[in-house]
């Protein structure tokens, strides 16, 4: 089975889930319901592509940039997905809000009305499934093709299982009891690490009249109006002063420092800093960052407890394409045996 899209049906229907209150349905079918998740990539692929040629301009062109824009009377597609998310907006509006619980909910509650309510929910749909995505498919083929590591990993999941920390099946693991598990935390961030989900420079601009920062101790001003950003390859999987000199190895057990070592713990801290950048940081860091460390963790964990995975094509795992720093990827193609 392709993997990537199997996995893409899940992160798009738990993300519906929490924040309209029920799924959109591609897992249960199998398909890419209404083609949502074959235009979020033809859109980024439009807009990679315009950006290069430098004609982006052309969609805040009066009429033109509407003609050329998903509509919510459009049949399938981001129109499509636009038209449901309001319609579930407007018939939560008319219900009280304390029988549901989901992020809708949250909104209305917390007095988000109007125009704003709506971009809200819409904007949580399209943030939060590419991008877990891409994390679950980089950590499971960083486990599928690191044999050792897998061995590993699933052995600490067995004893899991085993001491009942873990619930039977069909009956899923908690996101406390998943976060204690020091190898899996390892791999987790380990893979995330080496192939960062998202490497976009998400850009911020500098204040008027400028701002001075503090770099290896010494001073920098930055004038006004410069854009900052950062290279989230250099930081995560080049980054020698942090990770070592193996920064290109998937190797978990470098998160794993003695107390004794000297300068071990803070070195450690430091390391964990900079990895949870790769969520943002400060002011601008993921608002869906919990919700998606627990639909990865519990995801990873219940797929490696109940399946054996196998590439079927090692030689060239998946297909992948970096469109404005988000990764499509697609042909994953594994065997799955159940344990």
């Amino acid at each position: 089975m392709d993997l990537a899209a199997k996995i893409q049906y899940l992160t798009l229907d738990v993300i519906s889930a929490v924040g309209l209150g029920q799924p959109f349905g591609d897992l249960r079918a199998d398909a890419d319901v209404n083609d949502y998740l074959k235009s979020s990539e033809e859109g980024l692929m439009i807009s990679n592509i315009s950006l290069g040629l430098g004609i982006s301009w052309l969609r805040d062109v009066p009429l033109l940039g509407k003609a050329i824009s998903p509509s919510e009377k459009d049949e399938r597609g981001f129109g499509k997905m636009m038209a449901h998310a309001r319609c579930c907006v407007r018939d939560r509006l008319l219900q009280p809000t304390d029988t549901r619980s989901d992020m809708l909910s949250s909104f209305i509650r917390h007095g988000v009305r109007g125009e704003q309510l709506f971009q809200e929910i819409f904007e949580q749909i399209l943030a939060g499934s590419d991008t877990t995505a891409g994390s679950l498919r980089v950590i499971m083929l960083y486990v599928m093709t690191h044999p050792r590591v897998y061995a590993k990993l699933q052995a600490e999941i067995d004893e899991v299982v085993r001491a009942r920390v873990a619930p039977a099946s069909p009956g899923i693991i908690s996101d406390a009891a998943v976060k204690g598990l020091p190898y899996f935390d390892a791999v987790v961030k380990e893979a995330m690490r080496v192939h960062p989900p998202v490497v976009d420079f998400f850009s911020k601009i500098v204040p008027k009249g400028g701002d001075i920062v503090l770099v290896d101790g010494e001073e920098h001003f930055l004038p006004g109006g410069t854009l900052v950003g950062y290279s989230a390859w250099s930081m995560h999987r080049n980054n020698r002063a942090v990770y070592g000199d193996d920064t290109d190895v998937f190797r978990p057990e470098r998160w794993f420092i003695s107390d004794n070592t000297t300068g071990g713990q803070e070195k450690l801290a430091r390391m964990i800093k900079t990895n949870d950048m790769i969520f943002g940081s400060g002011r601008w860091s993921c608002l869906g960052r919990n919700v998606a460390w627990m639909e990865i963790r519990k995801t990873v964990f219940e797929l490696l407890r109940n399946f054996n995975f196998e590439l079927a094509n090692p030689h060239e795992p998946w297909t992948i394409y970096n469109m404005l720093g988000l990764f499509a990827i697609s042909n994953m193609w594994v065997q799955v045996t159940e344990r």
